[in-house]
């Protein structure tokens, strides 16, 4: 349950891509919101890919970033709940956002009951059918032991690796990512099979980098929240009812 105030959601900043020079703009941009919905937030949802990649290692966390952690720390002071769900491009996530902000992270979609209804919320890669490839590589990258060997890259070159990876393989917002596909949406194909089990109000994710609003039937809906390098798109849920809102308007 909640306070009569709003719940965020909001994914896929990227920030760091294609540069970090580059992702500024954009980084000052979601300050501005985090600041903007300060005053209303009851709890924050970031659904990954916050940045365009993450990797902990024993002492060392990215270089960066500064301004976009000091306003989540700031909220989160402040209050507000904040969940965070790691995605594609920040897997390697480990306990520094629970450590050092006291936000917990999660690796797998999670149901929440918020106001009396029920939320699947995740951030939304290899889930639904298809996309074999990328679950196998996801299942490489999440084990322990290739974990351990990429630790072993000095930060520098690890960094600059997997950020050449990133932009080389258009893993940002590349064509599959931003191509409707109707009826056969995997998402939307993985919440309706939810549904063959259990009852959702609302399945939100992110991963799509389009924002989505797709009512399922007439008690479910599906809600993508977009992106923050495109669309500055984000959801907003109050008492009993979720938009997808932008905040491209003021940028």
């Amino acid at each position: 349950m909640i306070k009569n105030q709003k719940i965020y959601f909001a994914s896929d900043q990227h920030f760091g891509a294609p540069t970090r020079e580059a992702s500024l703009p954009r980084e000052y941009k979601f300050v501005q919101w985090l600041d903007e919905i300060k005053k209303d937030a009851d709890i924050l949802f970031l659904l990954g890919d916050l940045f365009d990649f993450w990797f902990e290692y024993k002492t060392v966390v990215p270089k960066g970033f500064i301004r976009v952690l000091g306003k989540i720390a700031e909220l989160k002071d402040a209050g507000v709940e904040i969940h965070f769900f790691v995605g594609n491009h920040d897997l390697w996530m480990n306990d520094y956002f629970e450590t050092e902000l006291g936000i917990p992270i999660y690796r797998e979609p999670k149901e929440f009951i918020l106001n009396n209804k029920t939320f699947l919320i995740g951030h939304g890669d290899g889930l639904g059918p298809g996309d074999n490839s990328y679950k196998r590589m996801k299942k490489v990258f999440t084990n322990p032991f290739s974990k351990w060997l990429y630790s072993w890259l000095h930060p520098d070159i690890g960094m600059r690796l997997a950020q050449y990876l990133s932009v080389k393989n258009k893993l940002i917002s590349g064509d599959e990512d931003v191509e409707f596909m109707g009826d056969n949406e995997w998402l939307l194909l993985y919440c309706k099979r939810k549904l063959e089990t259990k009852h959702y109000d609302f399945f939100i994710f992110g991963h799509r980098h389009m924002p989505l609003e797709i009512d399922i039937n007439s008690n479910s809906k599906y809600i993508n929240t977009g992106d923050w390098i495109s669309h500055y798109s984000y959801a907003v849920f109050e008492k009993e009812s979720i938009l997808l809102k932008s905040f491209k308007d003021s940028f």
